[in-house]
């Protein structure tokens, strides 16, 4: 299928969803998928994990938050400024981070988040355990009252499909195939005269802003920010949805997002269903182990869908191509 008519497709569903399914969750689940969609763009095309998205998520969310409840800034002014202060954190982080390679890499951006997660623990401005509560959503424009959940969905969408539009440029730009270059082979990159450790700057910085818009707009959907959103375990639910998706897709955090949200959101619906089908209680407490759900669900990827629902089913359609083809 074409891939102008496929997004033409998804643009349409994206559209009609509200219509079906709960607007907020629907919210959610935009917000995560843009979230994992800058995570991929750092570890699927240029091949840096990055343990430490977590604090931009985290960073934006507050930011905006207080801006927007305690400044009385407007809607646009606290996105602005969340997603500027994610990508000056990315700055910092990445000027620090990717003097080193591999795991080393991976446990520096891990404990810079970390540090900035107990930076958020004992600020007064994040209203530490208790968190940042009563973010108001404003008029869009000072005019679009953003109260109703349907007219906050579509600038919700708006703003996912901006982002996720940006990623795919950056992909099919040349700064995109020289990202694709160090990942495949850093060491011919510098030997063709790239400034490799600029362009990974670069991009870390552009992930880190992607990632912040993601955390700004959440806050501003839920209402408040909490510091499970600058957690190191947020970081690892975003390695999660991606894997799961398809790494190195285009689409595939988006599906992951959509698959470990619903999971956390329905658990507990679907385990009181397989118990009334079952007629086994145990079934009962599943809403109560998410986290034991989506580890479950991470070892199943590792070992028998290495890439991913998306990566698989590419490859399967390939190969289907390909014998027909012949």
């Amino acid at each position: 299928m074409n891939k102008k008519i496929a997004y033409g497709i998804a643009l349409i569903l994206l559209l009609v969803a509200p219509q079906v399914a709960y607007p907020v969750f629907l919210m959610k689940v935009l917000c995560f998928a843009l979230f994992a969609c800058a995570f991929n763009l750092l570890i699927g095309f240029t091949g840096l994990l990055s343990f430490g998205h977590a604090a931009f998520f985290g960073a934006a969310g507050y930011v905006t938050g207080w801006v927007l409840r305690d400044a009385g800034w407007s809607f646009e002014a606290g996105i602005v400024v969340g997603v500027a202060v994610s990508a000056l954190i990315g700055l910092v982080m990445g000027m620090l981070a990717i003097r080193r390679q591999g795991i080393y890499f991976t446990m520096i951006t891990l404990a810079l988040a970390q540090m900035l997660y107990f930076v958020f623990v004992q600020a007064k401005f994040t209203g530490g355990e208790d968190g940042l509560q009563g973010v108001p959503r404003g008029k869009l424009l000072g005019m679009l009252d953003l109260g109703s959940d349907m007219t906050m969905y579509y600038v919700v969408a708006a703003l996912c499909v901006c982002g996720f539009a940006l990623i795919v440029r950056t992909i099919h730009s040349p700064f995109g195939q020289v990202l694709k270059a160090i990942k495949e082979n850093e060491a011919r990159a510098v030997s063709l005269g790239y400034d490799v450790d600029r362009y990974k700057l670069l991009a870390f910085v552009l992930s880190a802003a992607i990632a912040g818009l993601a955390g700004a707009t959440k806050t501003v959907v839920i209402g408040f920010e909490t510091l499970t959103d600058a957690h190191w375990t947020m970081s690892g639910l975003v390695v999660l949805m991606t894997l799961v998706g398809g790494l190195g897709t285009m689409v595939g955090p988006i599906v992951g997002a959509l698959v470990i949200i619903a999971l956390e959101d329905k658990l507990g619906d679907i385990g009181n269903w397989l118990a009334d089908v079952s007629h086994l209680d145990w079934f009962r407490t599943l809403g109560d182990s998410v986290t034991l759900v989506t580890g479950f669900i991470f070892i199943l990827c590792v070992l028998l869908f290495r890439k991913g629902i998306v990566g698989e089913l590419v490859s399967v359609f390939g190969s289907r191509r390909a014998s027909d083809s012949h």
